[in-house]
């Protein structure tokens, strides 16, 4: 048998696409409903969002999400991919299409080349060897999603800025792979609210390299006077016990914790949390707030750009 040159392909549609052209670009906007819009912002903003991330994200169930996404591939608003896989098979990866970019465009005021959206995306994205890495950083977002939705108390997602927003804003100093804001209520039912930088440690980096990243994160904190904590996020226990013998006491706050299965109870708002000097017990993610005394662990809105 055969095997495929690369490790990932581009599966064809079984699926009639209507062609491209000015009349379905212009009428467009009159198929889209208010979360179409939000679904074509997120898969622009974070890159690729698969099936199950968009679920969690944005539909109350996994039927409902792969109808609506395949009317939305059929007008070409989204494109999708399948990586190759030596068993089985990998759920569908979404991307921006091709009238979705030029929806994307118009709403901003700009054509779809200063939106920096290139026709050939899919397979730049499908190829890449960040792929993994991306998915993993949505995948943390998206089971915070799934929580809130899952609580309906209150909780949610109050933010989440992706690699290159970060890096725009802070990029001379540190690079996270993500900012968040976490919100839950409190037993008194105010919400309370608490900022982080995020490290998705797949395990291909030495660890020295890894604890190298503190150095810029304690740089940012002295410019800009707001002490974020930085939430390393590693891929099996063993991994998280050698990083945290080398960790001592960084200059600012950190915590860490393995990466949760999607099906976790409460994924990483749940009690994963170790943060760095404690032994435990471990926290939920909103008590991480009072984990390292009188910091301010909210605030990097408020740093300059």
């Amino acid at each position: 048998m055969t095997r495929p040159n690369s490790s990932r392909r581009l599966l064809p549609s079984r699926h009639q696409r209507a062609r491209v052209s000015q009349a379905l670009v212009a009428g467009l906007a009159e198929r889209l409903t208010p979360r179409d819009a939000e679904i074509l912002d997120a898969v622009w903003e974070h890159r690729v969002l698969t099936t199950d991330q968009l679920t969690a994200i944005f539909f109350p169930s996994v039927h409902r999400a792969r109808h609506r996404l395949l009317d939305l591939y059929e007008l070409r608003a989204l494109d999708r991919f399948r990586p190759w896989a030596p068993t089985g098979s990998r759920p569908w990866h979404w991307i921006l299409g091709t009238t979705g970019a030029h929806h994307l465009a118009a709403q901003r005021g700009i054509t779809p080349a200063e939106l920096r959206y290139r026709p050939d995306s899919a397979s730049a994205i499908a190829f890449s060897s960040r792929l993994t890495h991306q998915i993993g950083v949505n995948e943390f977002f998206a089971q915070l999603h799934a929580t809130a939705h899952r609580r309906a108390d209150g909780s949610a997602v109050a933010e989440w800025w992706p690699e290159r927003r970060c890096t725009a804003l802070w990029g001379d100093l540190a690079r996270p792979d993500a900012f968040g804001r976490w919100t839950e209520p409190t037993s008194t039912g105010q919400p309370d609210t608490i900022d982080f930088f995020l490290e998705h440690d797949t395990g291909t980096e030495p660890l020295s390299r890894v604890l190298a990243k503190l150095d810029g994160y304690a740089a940012l904190a002295e410019a800009t006077g707001i002490s974020t904590p930085v939430l390393f996020w590693l891929p099996n226990p063993t991994r998280e016990a050698n990083f945290r013998k080398i960790l001592m006491t960084p200059d600012v706050p950190v915590a860490t914790a393995v990466h949760t299965p999607a099906t976790a109870p409460d994924g990483p708002a749940g009690t994963v949390w170790l943060p760095a000097g404690s032994t435990g017990p471990r926290r939920g993610l909103i008590a991480l707030r009072g984990a390292w005394g009188p910091v301010d662990t909210t605030g990097p809105n408020r740093v300059p750009a």
